[in-house]
């Protein structure tokens, strides 16, 4: 039943994460530490870029999966970009409290932009292969099982 389960998700998660006609662009995003993070930076390692706010229940539910995958799994980097706030100290007193471990960068719609996409809802995930390339993307909560399914299948 479990194995089910799991092929399931995968489907689900493949037929979710389509990504054709989406292009990257190699993204320059400024976390809250002053730190650039670009796509390029990463290559050969799978990039997440999720993007949330704190007011978004979904949201709120995947930063744990998140955080815990950014610690455990050394072929993964997960930026994560706040969107739609109002005060910048209230985004990272929030970040503080749920403990997030990997870097948040304070977002809008030009961040979105340098993905190659609109965010039109929240959460909003895009995944890049080692090479760099755009390999899912996902709307709505994703979880822990399902990043991985993806990228294990792989």
């Amino acid at each position: 039943m479990k194995q089910q389960w799991g092929i399931i998700a995968l489907l689900t998660l493949i037929l979710c994460l389509s990504v054709k006609g989406v292009e990257a662009y190699d993204f320059h995003f400024e976390d809250s530490a002053g730190k650039t993070h670009t796509l390029s930076d990463y290559k050969g390692k799978w990039v997440l870029v999720n993007f949330w706010a704190t007011w978004c229940p979904p949201c709120l539910k995947e930063i744990p999966d998140l955080s815990r995958l950014s610690q455990e799994r050394n072929d993964i980097v997960i930026i994560g970009i706040a969107m739609e706030y109002d005060n910048t100290k209230d985004v990272m007193q929030f970040v503080k409290k749920m403990a997030i471990s990997y870097p948040i960068v304070l977002g809008d719609r030009a961040a979105a932009a340098q993905i190659g996409d609109d965010i039109s809802m929240l959460p909003s995930t895009y995944l890049f292969d080692p090479d760099g390339k755009p390999a899912a993307r996902k709307i709505g909560l994703i979880t822990r099982a399902e990043i991985e399914t993806f990228i294990d299948a792989r």
